[in-house]
Protein backbone atom coordinates (compact mmCIF):
# COMPACT_ATOMS: atom_id res chain seq x y z
CA UNK A 1 0.00 0.00 0.00
CA UNK A 2 1.17 3.52 -1.20
CA UNK A 3 1.55 6.31 1.64
CA UNK A 4 1.17 9.77 0.70
CA UNK A 5 3.16 10.85 3.08
CA UNK A 6 4.87 15.09 2.39
CA UNK A 7 8.65 14.92 1.93
CA UNK A 8 10.67 16.16 4.40
CA UNK A 9 14.00 17.50 3.59
CA UNK A 10 15.32 15.16 6.80
CA UNK A 11 13.37 12.32 5.85
CA UNK A 12 15.00 9.70 3.89
CA UNK A 13 13.38 5.91 2.84
CA UNK A 14 16.84 4.31 3.88
CA UNK A 15 16.12 5.61 7.83
CA UNK A 16 12.91 4.77 10.54
CA UNK A 17 10.32 6.67 9.63
CA UNK A 18 9.57 5.98 13.62
CA UNK A 19 13.42 6.80 14.60
CA UNK A 20 12.94 10.22 12.90
CA UNK A 21 9.61 10.62 14.05
CA UNK A 22 7.30 11.44 11.08
CA UNK A 23 5.10 8.98 11.14
CA UNK A 24 2.41 11.31 10.29
CA UNK A 25 1.47 13.16 7.50
CA UNK A 26 3.41 16.64 7.22
CA UNK A 27 4.55 19.93 5.84
CA UNK A 28 7.96 18.75 3.45
CA UNK A 29 9.64 21.76 4.69
CA UNK A 30 11.84 22.74 7.85
CA UNK A 31 10.03 21.41 10.51
CA UNK A 32 10.79 17.42 10.39
CA UNK A 33 10.96 15.74 13.65
CA UNK A 34 12.28 16.40 16.88
CA UNK A 35 15.68 18.61 17.99
CA UNK A 36 18.01 16.41 19.04
CA UNK A 37 22.01 16.91 20.06
CA UNK A 38 22.62 14.30 17.07
CA UNK A 39 21.61 16.83 14.72
CA UNK A 40 23.00 19.74 16.36
CA UNK A 41 26.48 18.37 16.51
CA UNK A 42 26.32 17.01 12.82
CA UNK A 43 25.83 20.90 11.76
CA UNK A 44 22.28 20.95 11.26
CA UNK A 45 19.98 23.66 11.95
CA UNK A 46 16.96 22.37 14.54
CA UNK A 47 15.05 25.52 13.24
CA UNK A 48 15.45 25.02 9.59
CA UNK A 49 16.45 21.08 9.75
CA UNK A 50 19.48 22.22 7.05
CA UNK A 51 22.73 22.72 6.84
CA UNK A 52 24.49 25.46 8.43
CA UNK A 53 26.60 27.76 5.79
CA UNK A 54 30.07 25.62 5.24
CA UNK A 55 28.31 21.95 6.23
CA UNK A 56 27.26 19.88 4.05
CA UNK A 57 23.79 19.21 4.31
CA UNK A 58 20.24 19.28 3.06
CA UNK A 59 18.39 16.66 1.20
CA UNK A 60 21.46 14.43 0.86
CA UNK A 61 22.91 14.87 4.59
CA UNK A 62 19.80 13.77 5.87
CA UNK A 63 18.87 11.43 3.58
CA UNK A 64 22.07 9.22 3.80
CA UNK A 65 24.91 11.30 2.36
CA UNK A 66 26.87 8.02 2.84
CA UNK A 67 24.68 5.58 0.77
CA UNK A 68 24.83 9.01 -1.86
CA UNK A 69 28.38 8.99 -1.84
CA UNK A 70 28.81 5.30 -2.75
CA UNK A 71 26.47 5.04 -4.91
CA UNK A 72 27.98 7.68 -7.33
CA UNK A 73 31.67 6.51 -6.96
CA UNK A 74 32.27 9.21 -4.41
CA UNK A 75 29.54 11.40 -4.95
CA UNK A 76 30.74 12.68 -8.10
CA UNK A 77 27.33 11.20 -9.97
CA UNK A 78 27.49 9.45 -12.80
CA UNK A 79 26.67 6.46 -11.11
CA UNK A 80 24.44 4.94 -13.85
CA UNK A 81 20.70 3.63 -13.50
CA UNK A 82 21.09 2.31 -9.58
CA UNK A 83 22.56 5.91 -8.83
CA UNK A 84 20.23 7.62 -10.35
CA UNK A 85 16.83 5.59 -8.81
CA UNK A 86 18.28 6.26 -5.31
CA UNK A 87 18.97 9.76 -5.42
CA UNK A 88 15.21 9.94 -6.83
CA UNK A 89 14.22 7.83 -4.06
CA UNK A 90 16.12 10.54 -1.20
CA UNK A 91 13.99 12.92 -2.83
CA UNK A 92 10.80 11.28 -2.07
CA UNK A 93 9.85 9.65 -5.16
CA UNK A 94 9.48 5.55 -6.30
CA UNK A 95 10.43 5.73 -10.08
CA UNK A 96 7.92 4.91 -12.21
CA UNK A 97 9.58 6.45 -15.89
CA UNK A 98 11.44 4.35 -18.21
CA UNK A 99 15.18 5.71 -17.20
CA UNK A 100 16.30 5.09 -21.07
CA UNK A 101 17.16 8.76 -22.37
CA UNK A 102 21.03 9.09 -22.83
CA UNK A 103 22.61 13.19 -22.47
CA UNK A 104 22.42 13.34 -26.51
CA UNK A 105 18.55 12.31 -26.28
CA UNK A 106 18.18 15.05 -23.43
CA UNK A 107 19.83 17.54 -25.32
CA UNK A 108 17.92 16.79 -28.31
CA UNK A 109 14.41 17.27 -26.66
CA UNK A 110 15.04 21.15 -25.52
CA UNK A 111 16.89 22.26 -28.49
CA UNK A 112 13.96 21.07 -30.53
CA UNK A 113 11.61 22.63 -28.21
CA UNK A 114 13.80 25.64 -28.54
CA UNK A 115 13.89 25.17 -32.27
CA UNK A 116 15.89 28.54 -34.35
CA UNK A 117 13.64 27.04 -36.85
CA UNK A 118 10.49 27.91 -35.19
CA UNK A 119 10.84 30.78 -33.47
CA UNK A 120 12.94 33.01 -35.80
CA UNK A 121 11.21 32.04 -39.19
CA UNK A 122 7.58 32.75 -37.37
CA UNK A 123 8.94 36.43 -35.60
CA UNK A 124 11.09 37.12 -38.73
CA UNK A 125 8.51 39.52 -39.28
CA UNK A 126 8.46 41.25 -36.27
CA UNK A 127 12.43 41.16 -36.19
CA UNK A 128 11.86 43.24 -39.24
CA UNK A 129 9.15 45.64 -38.48
CA UNK A 130 11.17 46.72 -35.15
CA UNK A 131 14.60 47.41 -36.10
CA UNK A 132 15.41 45.28 -38.95
CA UNK A 133 18.59 43.72 -39.59
CA UNK A 134 20.45 45.65 -36.37
CA UNK A 135 18.08 44.44 -34.07
CA UNK A 136 18.22 41.10 -35.35
CA UNK A 137 21.64 40.72 -35.76
CA UNK A 138 22.69 42.60 -32.33
CA UNK A 139 19.63 41.72 -30.19
CA UNK A 140 20.00 37.93 -30.98
CA UNK A 141 23.65 37.88 -29.23
CA UNK A 142 22.28 39.68 -26.26
CA UNK A 143 19.19 37.95 -25.54
CA UNK A 144 21.62 34.62 -26.05
CA UNK A 145 23.86 35.86 -23.67
CA UNK A 146 20.97 36.48 -20.81
CA UNK A 147 19.38 33.69 -21.59
CA UNK A 148 22.54 30.89 -20.75
CA UNK A 149 22.63 33.05 -17.80
CA UNK A 150 18.84 31.96 -16.62
CA UNK A 151 19.91 28.48 -18.11
CA UNK A 152 23.20 28.42 -16.02
CA UNK A 153 21.34 29.67 -13.03
CA UNK A 154 17.93 27.12 -13.23
CA UNK A 155 20.53 23.95 -14.47
CA UNK A 156 22.37 23.79 -10.87
CA UNK A 157 19.15 23.61 -9.11
CA UNK A 158 18.47 20.73 -11.81
CA UNK A 159 22.22 19.19 -11.23
CA UNK A 160 20.83 19.20 -7.18
CA UNK A 161 16.87 17.87 -7.30
CA UNK A 162 16.82 15.97 -11.29
CA UNK A 163 13.08 15.39 -10.58
CA UNK A 164 10.00 15.45 -13.63
CA UNK A 165 8.53 18.21 -11.68
CA UNK A 166 11.79 20.61 -11.76
CA UNK A 167 10.44 24.08 -11.56
CA UNK A 168 7.69 24.02 -8.83
CA UNK A 169 9.53 21.01 -7.00
CA UNK A 170 12.69 23.24 -6.72
CA UNK A 171 11.05 26.43 -5.34
CA UNK A 172 9.09 23.92 -3.00
CA UNK A 173 12.86 22.89 -1.77
CA UNK A 174 14.08 26.24 -2.15
CA UNK A 175 11.39 28.13 0.30
CA UNK A 176 12.35 27.07 3.72
CA UNK A 177 9.24 28.60 5.12
CA UNK A 178 6.60 26.35 6.47
CA UNK A 179 3.71 28.84 5.24
CA UNK A 180 5.06 30.13 2.10
CA UNK A 181 6.84 27.07 0.83
CA UNK A 182 3.72 25.25 -0.18
CA UNK A 183 3.04 28.65 -2.28
CA UNK A 184 6.07 29.23 -3.79
CA UNK A 185 5.42 25.64 -5.28
CA UNK A 186 2.32 25.95 -6.24
CA UNK A 187 2.81 29.51 -8.08
CA UNK A 188 5.78 27.86 -9.70
CA UNK A 189 4.07 24.81 -10.40
CA UNK A 190 1.01 26.69 -12.20
CA UNK A 191 2.92 29.06 -14.31
CA UNK A 192 5.19 26.15 -15.46
CA UNK A 193 2.49 24.25 -17.14
CA UNK A 194 0.23 27.13 -18.11
CA UNK A 195 3.05 28.51 -20.02
CA UNK A 196 4.38 25.23 -21.37
CA UNK A 197 0.78 24.30 -22.84
CA UNK A 198 0.95 27.95 -24.41
CA UNK A 199 3.88 27.08 -25.72
CA UNK A 200 2.26 23.72 -27.43
CA UNK A 201 -0.65 26.23 -28.83
CA UNK A 202 1.80 28.51 -30.23
CA UNK A 203 4.01 25.89 -32.19
CA UNK A 204 1.54 23.86 -33.25
CA UNK A 205 -0.88 27.25 -34.65
CA UNK A 206 2.40 28.44 -36.15
CA UNK A 207 2.79 25.39 -38.03
CA UNK A 208 -1.18 25.54 -38.90
CA UNK A 209 -0.65 28.64 -40.19
CA UNK A 210 2.82 28.09 -42.13
CA UNK A 211 1.29 25.21 -43.76
CA UNK A 212 -1.90 27.65 -44.75
CA UNK A 213 1.27 29.80 -46.53
CA UNK A 214 2.36 27.15 -48.10
CA UNK A 215 -0.74 26.29 -49.75
CA UNK A 216 -1.51 29.65 -50.96
CA UNK A 217 1.93 30.05 -52.65
CA UNK A 218 2.24 26.07 -54.20
CA UNK A 219 -1.86 27.13 -55.97
CA UNK A 220 -0.13 30.72 -57.36
CA UNK A 221 0.03 32.67 -54.28
CA UNK A 222 -1.81 35.98 -53.23
CA UNK A 223 -1.56 37.90 -56.46
CA UNK A 224 -1.73 34.69 -58.36
CA UNK A 225 -5.64 33.59 -57.47
CA UNK A 226 -3.92 31.20 -54.42
CA UNK A 227 -5.97 29.33 -52.01
CA UNK A 228 -6.21 31.44 -48.80
CA UNK A 229 -7.21 28.21 -45.92
CA UNK A 230 -10.47 29.70 -43.88
CA UNK A 231 -9.41 30.07 -39.88
CA UNK A 232 -11.87 27.22 -39.68
CA UNK A 233 -9.23 25.19 -42.11
CA UNK A 234 -6.34 26.13 -39.91
CA UNK A 235 -7.76 25.23 -36.42
CA UNK A 236 -8.46 21.71 -38.07
CA UNK A 237 -4.54 21.46 -39.41
CA UNK A 238 -3.78 22.53 -35.95
CA UNK A 239 -6.19 19.84 -34.16
CA UNK A 240 -4.47 17.19 -36.59
CA UNK A 241 -1.15 18.20 -35.98
CA UNK A 242 -2.26 17.68 -32.04
CA UNK A 243 -3.88 14.64 -32.37
CA UNK A 244 -0.55 13.37 -33.96
CA UNK A 245 1.94 14.77 -31.26
CA UNK A 246 -0.16 12.89 -28.75
CA UNK A 247 0.16 9.93 -31.14
CA UNK A 248 3.69 9.95 -31.27
CA UNK A 249 4.03 10.65 -27.32
CA UNK A 250 2.36 7.87 -26.51
CA UNK A 251 5.17 5.09 -27.75
CA UNK A 252 7.64 3.88 -25.35
CA UNK A 253 10.04 6.56 -24.51
CA UNK A 254 12.57 4.72 -26.79
CA UNK A 255 10.96 6.06 -29.85
CA UNK A 256 10.78 9.42 -28.58
CA UNK A 257 14.54 8.88 -27.68
CA UNK A 258 14.66 8.71 -31.95
CA UNK A 259 12.37 11.04 -33.11
CA UNK A 260 13.97 13.58 -30.53
CA UNK A 261 17.94 13.15 -31.92
CA UNK A 262 16.46 13.06 -35.58
CA UNK A 263 14.38 16.34 -34.69
CA UNK A 264 17.85 18.13 -33.11
CA UNK A 265 19.83 16.38 -36.52
CA UNK A 266 16.95 18.17 -38.68
CA UNK A 267 16.91 21.48 -37.22
CA UNK A 268 21.14 21.78 -37.04
CA UNK A 269 20.71 20.65 -40.59
CA UNK A 270 17.83 22.89 -41.47
CA UNK A 271 19.82 25.86 -40.53
CA UNK A 272 22.71 25.06 -42.44
CA UNK A 273 21.03 24.76 -46.10
CA UNK A 274 18.54 27.77 -45.26
CA UNK A 275 20.95 30.08 -44.43
CA UNK A 276 23.43 29.03 -47.39
CA UNK A 277 20.94 28.66 -50.01
CA UNK A 278 18.17 31.57 -49.89
CA UNK A 279 21.50 34.06 -50.38
CA UNK A 280 22.98 31.79 -52.68
CA UNK A 281 19.78 31.57 -55.11
CA UNK A 282 18.84 35.27 -54.54
CA UNK A 283 20.34 37.36 -57.87
CA UNK A 284 19.94 40.46 -55.33
CA UNK A 285 21.59 40.71 -52.34
CA UNK A 286 21.71 42.46 -49.39
CA UNK A 287 25.44 44.68 -48.39
CA UNK A 288 27.20 43.70 -45.35
CA UNK A 289 26.63 47.21 -44.37
CA UNK A 290 22.67 46.54 -44.66
CA UNK A 291 22.72 43.63 -42.55
CA UNK A 292 24.92 44.92 -39.52
CA UNK A 293 23.49 48.26 -39.55
CA UNK A 294 20.50 49.03 -41.16
CA UNK A 295 18.13 49.74 -38.41
CA UNK A 296 14.03 49.93 -39.62
CA UNK A 297 12.77 52.92 -37.79
CA UNK A 298 9.25 52.57 -40.21
CA UNK A 299 7.15 50.42 -38.32
CA UNK A 300 3.52 51.68 -39.15
CA UNK A 301 2.79 51.71 -35.35
CA UNK A 302 2.99 55.34 -34.56
CA UNK A 303 6.59 53.92 -32.47
CA UNK A 304 9.42 56.74 -33.32
CA UNK A 305 12.05 55.67 -30.13
CA UNK A 306 15.13 53.89 -31.26
CA UNK A 307 15.51 52.19 -27.87
CA UNK A 308 11.61 51.20 -27.62
CA UNK A 309 11.90 50.35 -31.46
CA UNK A 310 14.70 47.79 -30.26
CA UNK A 311 12.90 46.60 -27.48
CA UNK A 312 10.13 45.58 -29.05
CA UNK A 313 12.38 43.51 -31.69
CA UNK A 314 13.70 41.80 -29.22
CA UNK A 315 10.61 39.87 -28.93
CA UNK A 316 11.64 37.55 -31.64
CA UNK A 317 15.02 36.53 -29.61
CA UNK A 318 12.84 36.32 -26.59
CA UNK A 319 10.27 33.84 -27.88
CA UNK A 320 12.70 31.37 -29.59
CA UNK A 321 14.91 30.95 -26.34
CA UNK A 322 12.64 29.77 -24.46
CA UNK A 323 11.00 25.98 -23.39
CA UNK A 324 14.96 24.70 -22.64
CA UNK A 325 13.52 23.48 -19.04
CA UNK A 326 12.01 20.14 -20.72
CA UNK A 327 15.47 18.55 -19.81
CA UNK A 328 14.94 19.25 -16.11
CA UNK A 329 11.41 17.35 -17.24
CA UNK A 330 12.66 14.62 -18.79
CA UNK A 331 15.55 13.59 -15.78
CA UNK A 332 13.55 11.08 -14.75
CA UNK A 333 14.00 9.30 -18.09
CA UNK A 334 17.42 10.13 -17.97
CA UNK A 335 20.36 8.17 -17.09
CA UNK A 336 22.70 10.49 -14.82
CA UNK A 337 20.43 12.54 -14.30
CA UNK A 338 22.12 15.10 -12.41
CA UNK A 339 24.69 15.75 -14.99
CA UNK A 340 23.08 14.90 -18.31
CA UNK A 341 19.87 16.80 -17.35
CA UNK A 342 21.89 20.39 -16.15
CA UNK A 343 24.06 19.49 -19.37
CA UNK A 344 21.27 19.69 -21.32
CA UNK A 345 19.83 22.70 -20.85
CA UNK A 346 22.92 24.53 -21.14
CA UNK A 347 24.26 22.46 -24.05
CA UNK A 348 20.63 23.39 -26.00
CA UNK A 349 20.59 27.06 -25.04
CA UNK A 350 24.32 27.43 -26.44
CA UNK A 351 23.84 25.65 -29.60
CA UNK A 352 20.72 27.13 -30.48
CA UNK A 353 22.48 30.78 -29.87
CA UNK A 354 25.33 30.04 -32.42
CA UNK A 355 22.99 28.03 -34.87
CA UNK A 356 20.47 31.00 -34.64
CA UNK A 357 22.63 34.09 -35.59
CA UNK A 358 23.94 32.24 -38.22
CA UNK A 359 20.52 31.62 -39.32
CA UNK A 360 19.98 35.03 -38.88
CA UNK A 361 22.92 36.47 -40.89
CA UNK A 362 22.17 33.89 -43.71
CA UNK A 363 18.33 35.03 -44.14
CA UNK A 364 19.08 39.20 -43.91
CA UNK A 365 21.30 38.55 -46.66
CA UNK A 366 18.68 38.14 -49.02
CA UNK A 367 16.63 40.80 -47.47
CA UNK A 368 15.86 43.59 -49.72
CA UNK A 369 12.86 45.63 -49.48
CA UNK A 370 11.40 45.44 -46.00
CA UNK A 371 7.85 47.04 -46.54
CA UNK A 372 7.02 45.17 -49.57
CA UNK A 373 8.20 41.83 -47.36
CA UNK A 374 5.35 43.21 -44.36
CA UNK A 375 2.79 43.83 -46.84
CA UNK A 376 -0.13 42.04 -46.63
CA UNK A 377 -0.58 42.46 -50.42
CA UNK A 378 2.44 40.16 -51.67
CA UNK A 379 2.41 36.51 -52.52
CA UNK A 380 3.09 34.98 -49.20
CA UNK A 381 -0.14 37.39 -47.63
CA UNK A 382 2.43 39.45 -45.49
CA UNK A 383 4.53 36.17 -44.02
CA UNK A 384 7.64 37.87 -44.37
CA UNK A 385 10.27 35.30 -44.40
CA UNK A 386 8.15 32.75 -46.49
CA UNK A 387 8.46 36.19 -49.03
CA UNK A 388 11.86 36.04 -49.10
CA UNK A 389 12.11 32.53 -49.85
CA UNK A 390 9.78 32.66 -52.51
CA UNK A 391 11.55 35.94 -54.33
CA UNK A 392 15.20 34.24 -53.85
CA UNK A 393 14.38 31.01 -56.14
CA UNK A 394 11.67 32.81 -58.04
CA UNK A 395 14.49 35.50 -59.14
CA UNK A 396 16.70 32.95 -60.51
CA UNK A 397 14.77 30.12 -61.73
CA UNK A 398 11.21 31.83 -62.67
CA UNK A 399 9.06 30.04 -60.18
CA UNK A 400 9.38 29.95 -56.29
CA UNK A 401 9.08 26.14 -55.82
CA UNK A 402 12.59 25.91 -54.31
CA UNK A 403 11.06 28.50 -52.20
CA UNK A 404 8.13 26.37 -51.06
CA UNK A 405 10.48 23.20 -50.38
CA UNK A 406 12.41 25.86 -48.57
CA UNK A 407 9.30 26.43 -46.09
CA UNK A 408 8.63 22.84 -45.98
CA UNK A 409 12.13 21.95 -44.53
CA UNK A 410 11.21 24.88 -41.73
CA UNK A 411 7.06 22.86 -41.30
CA UNK A 412 9.09 19.82 -40.27
CA UNK A 413 11.35 21.22 -37.75
CA UNK A 414 8.17 23.17 -36.47
CA UNK A 415 6.39 19.89 -35.75
CA UNK A 416 8.92 17.99 -34.24
CA UNK A 417 9.28 21.26 -31.80
CA UNK A 418 5.49 20.93 -31.12
CA UNK A 419 6.27 16.99 -30.40
CA UNK A 420 8.77 17.69 -28.25
CA UNK A 421 6.71 20.41 -26.25
CA UNK A 422 3.82 17.81 -25.83
CA UNK A 423 6.41 15.73 -24.23
CA UNK A 424 7.53 18.38 -21.63
CA UNK A 425 4.08 19.19 -21.16
CA UNK A 426 2.88 15.48 -20.02
CA UNK A 427 6.11 15.15 -17.81
CA UNK A 428 5.47 18.31 -16.12
CA UNK A 429 1.70 17.56 -16.12
CA UNK A 430 2.50 13.92 -14.43
CA UNK A 431 4.88 15.24 -12.25
CA UNK A 432 1.81 18.09 -10.81
CA UNK A 433 -0.60 15.76 -10.19
CA UNK A 434 1.47 13.13 -8.56
CA UNK A 435 1.64 15.27 -5.99
CA UNK A 436 -1.78 16.40 -6.22
CA UNK A 437 -1.62 19.96 -7.58
CA UNK A 438 -3.86 19.61 -10.60
CA UNK A 439 -7.96 18.18 -10.81
CA UNK A 440 -8.35 14.50 -11.54
CA UNK A 441 -4.70 14.16 -10.15
CA UNK A 442 -5.11 10.26 -9.79
CA UNK A 443 -6.30 9.79 -13.46
CA UNK A 444 -3.31 12.27 -15.14
CA UNK A 445 -0.16 10.62 -12.80
CA UNK A 446 -0.79 6.94 -13.95
CA UNK A 447 1.56 5.08 -16.61
CA UNK A 448 1.33 2.56 -19.00
CA UNK A 449 2.83 -0.57 -20.16
CA UNK A 450 5.48 1.21 -21.42
CA UNK A 451 6.31 3.47 -18.64
CA UNK A 452 4.48 6.60 -20.32
CA UNK A 453 2.47 9.36 -18.52
CA UNK A 454 -0.23 8.47 -21.70
CA UNK A 455 -2.99 10.63 -19.66
CA UNK A 456 -0.79 13.36 -19.37
CA UNK A 457 0.34 13.52 -23.12
CA UNK A 458 -3.64 13.41 -23.97
CA UNK A 459 -4.63 16.17 -21.68
CA UNK A 460 -1.61 18.23 -22.74
CA UNK A 461 -2.68 17.63 -26.33
CA UNK A 462 -6.29 18.57 -25.25
CA UNK A 463 -5.80 21.42 -23.35
CA UNK A 464 -3.04 23.26 -26.21
CA UNK A 465 -6.33 22.24 -28.55
CA UNK A 466 -8.65 24.59 -26.67
CA UNK A 467 -6.04 27.29 -25.87
CA UNK A 468 -6.20 27.45 -29.83
CA UNK A 469 -9.95 27.85 -29.98
CA UNK A 470 -10.13 31.50 -29.49
CA UNK A 471 -8.54 32.64 -32.73
CA UNK A 472 -12.24 31.18 -34.59
CA UNK A 473 -13.34 34.65 -32.74
CA UNK A 474 -10.55 37.41 -32.14
CA UNK A 475 -6.86 37.10 -32.84
CA UNK A 476 -6.71 39.00 -30.42
CA UNK A 477 -7.95 36.94 -27.61
CA UNK A 478 -5.68 34.23 -28.85
CA UNK A 479 -2.36 36.23 -28.92
CA UNK A 480 -3.47 37.18 -25.42
CA UNK A 481 -3.52 33.94 -24.52
CA UNK A 482 -0.35 32.77 -26.01
CA UNK A 483 1.89 35.80 -24.66
CA UNK A 484 2.01 33.73 -21.26
CA UNK A 485 4.32 31.27 -23.68
CA UNK A 486 7.42 33.86 -22.73
CA UNK A 487 6.51 35.98 -20.21
CA UNK A 488 4.82 33.34 -17.74
CA UNK A 489 7.62 30.66 -18.79
CA UNK A 490 10.12 33.07 -17.56
CA UNK A 491 8.51 34.17 -14.43
CA UNK A 492 8.15 30.21 -13.64
CA UNK A 493 11.96 30.37 -14.25
CA UNK A 494 12.71 33.15 -12.23
CA UNK A 495 11.19 32.00 -8.96
CA UNK A 496 13.30 28.57 -7.63
CA UNK A 497 16.22 30.74 -8.77
CA UNK A 498 14.80 33.78 -6.85
CA UNK A 499 14.20 31.27 -3.80
CA UNK A 500 17.64 29.45 -4.26
CA UNK A 501 20.08 33.23 -3.84
CA UNK A 502 17.85 34.44 -0.86
CA UNK A 503 15.93 31.99 1.24
CA UNK A 504 18.13 29.06 0.68
CA UNK A 505 21.21 30.98 0.04
CA UNK A 506 23.01 29.51 2.89
CA UNK A 507 22.08 25.92 2.79
CA UNK A 508 21.65 25.04 -0.75
CA UNK A 509 23.94 21.88 -1.57
CA UNK A 510 24.64 21.52 -4.90
CA UNK A 511 24.73 18.66 -7.28
CA UNK A 512 28.17 17.46 -9.21
CA UNK A 513 26.60 20.67 -11.74
CA UNK A 514 27.68 24.22 -9.58
CA UNK A 515 28.46 27.52 -10.08
CA UNK A 516 30.53 27.63 -7.00
CA UNK A 517 31.24 30.92 -5.72
CA UNK A 518 29.43 32.49 -8.92
CA UNK A 519 26.01 30.81 -8.14
CA UNK A 520 24.45 33.72 -6.38
CA UNK A 521 25.87 36.32 -8.25
CA UNK A 522 24.53 34.42 -11.62
CA UNK A 523 20.93 33.86 -10.07
CA UNK A 524 20.17 37.33 -9.47
CA UNK A 525 21.48 38.31 -13.02
CA UNK A 526 18.88 35.77 -14.50
CA UNK A 527 16.11 37.06 -11.75
CA UNK A 528 17.20 40.41 -12.92
CA UNK A 529 17.01 39.70 -16.72
CA UNK A 530 13.57 37.82 -16.25
CA UNK A 531 11.74 41.31 -14.01
CA UNK A 532 13.46 43.26 -16.98
CA UNK A 533 12.03 41.66 -20.11
CA UNK A 534 8.50 40.68 -18.22
CA UNK A 535 8.22 45.15 -17.76
CA UNK A 536 9.57 45.60 -21.46
CA UNK A 537 7.33 42.76 -23.34
CA UNK A 538 4.45 44.16 -21.30
CA UNK A 539 4.73 47.77 -23.27
CA UNK A 540 2.07 48.83 -26.15
CA UNK A 541 3.27 47.57 -29.47
CA UNK A 542 1.07 50.26 -31.24
CA UNK A 543 -0.01 54.00 -31.28
CA UNK A 544 -2.47 54.99 -30.67
CA UNK A 545 -3.58 52.17 -27.91
CA UNK A 546 -7.09 50.58 -29.14
CA UNK A 547 -8.76 47.55 -27.86
CA UNK A 548 -7.02 45.69 -31.56
CA UNK A 549 -3.59 46.87 -30.63
CA UNK A 550 -3.17 46.54 -26.86
CA UNK A 551 -0.35 44.62 -25.80
CA UNK A 552 -2.73 42.12 -23.92
CA UNK A 553 0.14 40.07 -22.30
CA UNK A 554 -0.01 42.20 -18.70
CA UNK A 555 -3.25 41.20 -19.07
CA UNK A 556 -3.01 37.88 -19.07
CA UNK A 557 -0.51 36.80 -17.17
CA UNK A 558 -2.07 39.21 -14.55
CA UNK A 559 -5.46 36.94 -15.19
CA UNK A 560 -3.32 33.44 -14.33
CA UNK A 561 -2.07 35.16 -11.54
CA UNK A 562 -5.05 36.01 -9.85
CA UNK A 563 -6.37 32.88 -11.17
CA UNK A 564 -3.82 31.27 -9.40
CA UNK A 565 -3.58 33.25 -6.19
CA UNK A 566 -7.70 32.79 -5.36
CA UNK A 567 -7.50 29.37 -5.99
CA UNK A 568 -5.14 29.21 -3.50
CA UNK A 569 -6.69 31.18 -1.05
CA UNK A 570 -9.68 29.82 -1.61
CA UNK A 571 -9.15 26.17 -1.69
CA UNK A 572 -5.62 25.02 -2.11
CA UNK A 573 -3.95 26.32 1.38
CA UNK A 574 -6.58 23.81 2.97
CA UNK A 575 -4.89 20.72 1.46
CA UNK A 576 -1.74 21.37 -0.84
CA UNK A 577 1.28 21.45 1.03
CA UNK A 578 4.23 20.70 -1.55
CA UNK A 579 5.31 17.33 -3.35
CA UNK A 580 4.34 14.60 -1.62
CA UNK A 581 5.98 11.08 -1.69
CA UNK A 582 4.62 7.97 -3.27
CA UNK A 583 7.06 5.71 -1.87
CA UNK A 584 5.97 2.55 -0.39
CA UNK A 585 6.04 3.05 3.73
Amino acid sequence: MRSQRFISRGWSPLTSSRKRGIGNPMWWGPQHGPTSPEREKEGIDSETGMAEEGQRGGYSRLAGDEEVATASGGGGGGGGGDYDERKLRLLGYEPQLKRNLSLLSNFAVSFSIVSVLTGITTLFGTGLQFGGPATMVYGWPIAGAMTLVVGLAMAEICSAYPTSGGLYFWSARLCSHRRWGPFASWLTGWFNIVGQWAVTTSVDFSLAQLIQVIILLSTGGNNGGGYMASKYVVIAFHAAILLSHAAINSLPITWLSFFGQFAAAWNMLGVFVLMIAVPTVATERASAKFVFTHFNTENNAGIHSNFYIFVLGLLMSQYTLTGYDASAHMTEETKNADRNGPIGIISAIGISIIVGWGYILGITFAVKDIPYLLSPDNDAGGYAIAEVFYLAFKSRYGSGIGGIICLGIVAVAIYFCGMSSVTSNSRMAYAFSRDGAMPLSSVWHKVNKHEVPINAVWLSALISLCMALPSLGSLVAFQAMVSIATIGLYVAYALPILFRVTLARKHFVPGPFNLGRCGVAVGWAAVLWVATITVLFSLPVSYPVTKDTLNYTPVAVGGLFLLVLSSWLLSARHWFKGPITNLDG
